[in-house]
């Protein structure tokens, strides 16, 4: 018997690291997962071909609500929103981030979450569904030029709590997943980009609890909990996946 109610899982922000973690791990717990890309369509299309339970890829655009809502017509039924988007966050100081980075990310973080949220309520609240989001440990204890990620993903966080508080009397659950160093996509990109380096990397892990870093399959896990019915009496949390840090 499944660990979770019938219907799909929408994983926004599907092709990223951690966004194709959360779809492989859901569809082989055997939900119907619907990979859900903005720029990638031919990764989005590779993956689903490659996941079980009939699995699909559409397009959604979370800064464009006309977007999210084709993609959410395209699925019979919805019982999780996982939110995974976002874009490779630039290091910066607060001191020298400027108004348009700072816009753009909560365009598609803050806002982008808030425009997924709005669309897929109502098939959420139909089915008693839930809603995961991922979120960043770096505000636990500020991670220093992380603030383009950090701050609009705050703001998130107090949605996830509103949106448990307000929600739950339809049987819609919000939890969050904040996340630390994940060895995979983004974390990779920067390091690629010089962004990250080596003595980042060890002042990273020496304010860990767990003298490494984690993986996408490890974020996935926190995920699959949460949207399952094992978490069926959860709701406006925050599980930290991040190694101890800032513990």
């Amino acid at each position: 018997m499944s660990r979770f109610p019938p219907g799909a899982a929408l994983v926004l922000g599907g092709t990223g690291g951690v966004g194709r973690a959360v779809a492989e791990r859901l569809a082989a717990e055997g939900v119907n997962v619907a990979v859900g890309y903005r720029s990638k369509p031919a990764e989005a299309e590779a993956l689903a071909a490659q996941l079980s339970n009939g699995a699909i890829a559409v397009h959604a655009d979370v800064t464009d609500p006309t977007s999210l809502k084709a993609a959410l017509e395209a699925l019979p039924s919805l019982h999780t929103l996982v939110f995974a988007a976002g874009p490779t966050v630039v290091q910066r100081y607060l001191s020298q981030t400027d108004d348009a980075l700072m816009r753009q990310a909560f365009e598609i973080e803050t806002f982008g979450f808030q425009n997924a949220v709005r669309a897929a309520l109502p098939l959420l609240r139909s089915n008693r569904g839930s809603i995961v989001h991922i979120g960043s440990a770096g505000g636990l204890s500020w991670a220093v030029r992380d603030g383009l990620s950090i701050v609009p993903k705050a703001a998130n966080e107090a949605l996830v709590k509103g949106l448990a508080r307000e929600e739950g009397r339809f049987g819609v659950r919000a939890n969050s997943v904040a996340i630390g160093v994940v060895d995979g996509g983004m974390f990779r990109e920067l390091r690629a980009m010089g962004e990250l380096d080596d003595r980042w990397v060890a002042a990273t892990l020496e304010r860990q609890s767990l003298k490494h870093f984690g993986t996408p399959a490890d974020v996935a896990a926190a995920v699959a909990f949460l949207a399952s019915g094992d978490a069926a009496y959860v709701t406006g949390q925050t599980l930290a996946v991040a190694g101890g840090y800032g513990s």
